[in-house]
């Protein structure tokens, strides 16, 4: 008989750590540190098979679930010494979600079910206190009205203010165990109000009604894009927890927090984490309280005046700080845990590994490593290649001048610039259809905001700690964040944010440097990060593990310059055709075009001839005898032709030619279809001295810089668009023919190879005989999945969204390579070509070739190198280490 729910408690539990598909990542860790003897309310696990069942049944249970519950229920009562629904000694659980992947805030929590009008009165009985009883009850109607019933919070939350103004009362903490009852009675009229009957008395239906809900939220909008954004399968489902509840808020011997076993934002190795007297967790990650630190150094490091926990609560603290090394030393990874104290008693309500910038990320991986916590291997495993973004790129110039606005809390590390607006729904629009960066500022942030905080440059919140919403998520995200600047005075209506007398208007430009929480007034000038320390020790034993290599793609000294530095050992696509539209060139060009003859065309050539060879020599320098991939001119020659009557009339003088002679050529070469038009080799047959041209400029330079510097030069020539063998002999026969004659004129010779870009199907499909001439192929997997898919990547967007959202694609096919279609091609031309070739060199040069899982592909398929973007080098190199060692590299990342 198949098995739905999993308990755990009083020393015992049915699931492990290694359960986490089938009991979430939360349910099997509360599983585990059950087992480990750490103190854990007692509770259970209803699976993700169950939420999987649910969505493929109608939305309805397995029939043997209800009785494992109660099951399950009955047993939580005799740990606990409680009954739920019992109205002198009453139950109280949680309820929450709990995927396999961590999804902060996504989905819904309840607290405190199992009160009702009768429970409630016993609640004030057993703990003596009245007005935490009614507190309790207000928070439950409140979170399971919104959750289950659907009604808005802001019902209950202007129903407070009120009784808050008409008492004269600034905090929630003021009022009294009356003032909870009014508000109670309100709440449940608001209810009766906006649903037409009463909230539910009965616990059972409570319960069902929770667990309803948390399995409705896995397909909440807010849920859904936080799994598109992390690349979480709706497959996946949720597991649903429920828990007897502990109480942080019975009185001044009880607290609430969350913390971590090192710092989630440096890495280092301290205890770090908040909590607040006398609160619920959800107060902790709201905001609306000014939390205190655990630690007397967190304490002075966040200049607080507030008693730390090791202070006020010292044997708790110690019992806490004991519970952290255990847990770190268990999972061998960073923790991120969730505790309350009732009664001077601590009680573990969650752990999970951490999230944390990239830059903790790195350090922790490195000093456990050193520890001999974890392998060199483990480390490498642990860092997501794609969050290596948020350290390659620019930090505020601390000799630039700005001007400060205010100061927050630094809840996660970097520094941007950008527009005000002040909602999600405003950043979305000023990003996508208004091309503007933007920096989205908030009161506080919920998880409904998801949206608008993944396209901002930056996040800034007036309320709220390290551990709330807009820390967490942005620190997951790596997007700088600044949180808690309480003297910000945010105005919604006006669209304005006050501080110090200074208006800031939706649309004005602030900064943000979220490693020091400060906010400044406009743009400030950054600078390029430095890649040492933990960066580069992780850099030294990533690159003994690898077996792919990484070059880049790159055709000026600055993306040369750029991509050696970050560790690039080569350049796998040198695009030509990025050269020629300096203003110095381009009339050069565009006479070429022009010409009618031959003899025109090779004049205007000649002309060209000497800015292309130092583009080379430069290149070619940079790269100290690194191998360097020259493509040949590839795109349609319509693009380099003039559009604006003013460079019409330039062009006409340049040429001397009338206008009207320029915009006939440029009719004629105009294109219906360019991307499938006369581009590629087809150019440099029709017109075979624009690649003799190029051709002797490659060679040119590479004598001049073997000569001079006395290294080897050992350029690449790859022949654009090939469709056919003879296509390639052609192109190889001609520069052959001009490298003979340079290193004739020269007195000296380099080595060179020849070979092609494998972008059309007919090319992978006819590899074998290709490779007969060519020396290498790179994979332009860019045009490859345009002409697999027929289909450009330029116009799809609109709708390649719909197809992933419609299970059609699972990703955007030009993000990550398309395995199936496009992937099945590269092995096959991978395969045919060393048939006939068997030194055949393959790399690929496309965007993928920065994208991890791509990477993957590419070492399975057998590719000898993949070349990327300069500022994505270090992520490939990251991705080729875990693609060797068969890693996904997704455990513990930032």
């Amino acid at each position: 008989m198949e098995k739905w729910v999993y308990s755990f408690g009083g020393g015992k539990a049915e699931g492990r750590a290694d359960m986490k598909n089938l009991l979430g990542g939360k349910g099997a860790n509360l599983a585990e540190m059950s087992a480990l003897g750490i103190p854990v309310p007692p509770g259970f696990t209803i699976s993700t098979e169950v939420c999987t069942y649910y969505y493929a049944n109608g939305e309805a249970y397995p029939p043997s679930l209800k009785d494992e519950v109660l099951a399950a229920l009955a047993q939580v009562e005799s740990i606990i010494g409680l009954k739920f629904g019992d109205e002198a000694n009453p139950l109280l659980v949680s309820v929450r979600s709990g995927a396999r992947a961590s999804m902060p805030g996504m989905m819904d929590t309840i607290l405190n079910l199992g009160l009702n009008d009768k429970s409630v009165e016993g609640l004030a009985a057993r703990s003596g206190d009245a007005r935490f009883a009614y507190d309790s009850y207000r928070r439950f109607i409140q979170m399971f009205s919104n959750v289950v019933l659907g009604i808005d919070h802001h019902n209950f939350e202007e129903v407070l203010e009120e009784v808050k103004e008409d008492k004269g009362y600034r905090l929630d903490t003021d009022l009294t165990a009356d003032d909870w009852k009014k508000v109670v009675a309100k709440y449940k009229d608001k209810v009766k109000e906006q649903i037409g009957k009463p909230f539910p008395q009965d616990v059972h239906e409570q319960l069902w009604g929770a667990v309803g809900a948390v399995f409705g939220s896995w397909m909440n909008q807010r849920a859904i894009t936080y799994r598109r954004l992390h690349e979480i399968p709706e497959s996946w489902g949720t597991a649903v927890n429920v828990q007897s509840m502990v109480f942080g808020n019975m009185g001044e011997d009880c607290s609430t927090g969350v913390c971590f076993t090192r710092n989630p934002s440096n890495g280092d190795n301290e205890f770090y984490g908040e909590f607040l007297v006398n609160a619920q967790g959800e107060d902790v990650v709201a905001g609306i309280r000014t939390p205190q630190q655990l630690t007397i150094s967190g304490k002075q490091a966040q200049s607080s005046d507030l008693p730390a926990m090791e202070e006020c609560m010292p044997e708790v603290f110690k019992q806490l700080n004991a519970v952290r090394h255990k847990l770190e030393a268990h999972y061998k990874d960073m923790q991120d845990m969730e505790f309350t104290v009732q009664q001077n008693r601590l009680w573990m309500l969650q752990t999970r590994t951490g999230k944390r910038t990239t830059k903790a990320a790195l350090k922790i991986a490195v000093d456990m490593a050193r520890e001999g916590v974890i392998t060199r291997k483990d480390a490498i495993k642990r860092i997501d290649p794609a969050s290596l973004d948020q350290l390659l790129h620019p930090t505020l110039d601390p000799k630039a001048p700005r001007k400060m606005l205010a100061r927050g809390l630094p809840a996660s590390p970097g520094a941007a610039s950008g527009k005000v607006v002040f909602s999600a729904d405003e950043a979305e629009d000023w990003v996508t259809n208004k091309k503007e960066k933007v920096i989205l500022v908030r009161i506080e942030t919920s998880p409904e905001d998801i949206g608008g905080m993944h396209v901002s440059e930056g996040i800034l919140t007036t309320r709220g700690g390290m551990t709330s919403h807009a820390a967490v998520v942005a620190r997951g995200m790596g997007t700088p964040c600044v949180a808690g600047c309480g003297e910000i005075r945010v105005d919604y209506a006006a669209k304005t944010l006050k501080v110090m007398g200074q208006v800031v208007k939706e649309g004005e430009v602030i900064t943000l440097d979220g490693s020091t929480g400060e906010v400044f007034l406009g743009a400030v000038p950054t600078i390029q990060p430095e890649m040492t320390g933990d960066f580069a020790t992780l850099m030294e034993w990533v690159d003994t593990i690898r077996t792919l290599k990484v070059r880049a793609n790159a055709e000026t000294p600055l993306d040369a310059g750029t991509a050696r530095k970050f560790g690039a050992e080569g350049i796998g696509l040198c695009r030509t055709e990025h050269m020629f539209f300096d203003p110095k060139r381009i009339i050069a060009m565009r006479e070429m075009i022009l010409a009618e003859t031959e003899k025109g065309r090779r004049a205007a050539l000649a002309k060209l001839l000497p800015y292309q060879r130092q583009d080379f020599v430069d290149l070619f320098e940079i790269m100290q005898g690194l191998p360097v991939t020259i493509r040949l001119l590839d795109p349609p020659l319509h693009e380099f032709l003039p559009v604006t009557e003013e460079d019409i009339a330039e062009v006409a003088t340049a040429a001397g030619v009338d206008v009207a002679t320029v915009k006939a050529r440029s009719a004629a070469l105009h294109e219906s279809n360019p991307m499938l038009g006369h581009r590629g080799c087809r150019l440099g047959i029709t017109y075979p001295e624009i690649y003799e041209m190029q051709a002797r400029a490659i060679f040119e330079a590479a004598v001049h810089v073997s000569h001079e510097t006395g290294r080897t030069v050992v350029p690449e020539v790859m022949i654009p668009l090939v469709g056919a063998r003879k296509e390639l002999d052609l192109m190889k026969a001609a520069v052959d023919k001009e490298a003979a004659a340079v290193f004739a004129e020269m007195g000296h010779s380099v080595p060179y190879m020849v070979g092609t870009m494998i972008e059309l199907p007919r090319a992978a499909l006819l590899a074998g005989d290709i490779a007969q001439t060519a020396a290498f192929f790179s994979f332009g997997t860019n045009d490859l999945t345009q002409t697999t898919f027929g289909m450009s990547r330029d116009d799809s967007g609109p709708f390649i969204e719909v197809y992933r959202q419609k299970g059609i694609y699972e990703h955007d096919p030009f993000a990550s390579l398309d395995q199936a279609g496009v992937g099945e091609l590269i092995k096959i031309a991978a395969e045919r070509g060393r048939a006939t070739h068997p030194g055949l060199k393959l790399g690929i040069c496309g965007e993928h070739g920065g994208d991890p899982a791509s990477i993957a592909f590419c070492q399975i398929a057998g590719l000898d190198y993949v070349s990327c973007s300069p500022y994505r080098v270090p992520i490939a190199r990251l991705a080729a280490a875990q693609a060797a060692l068969g890693a996904s590299g997704s455990s513990g990342t930032a």
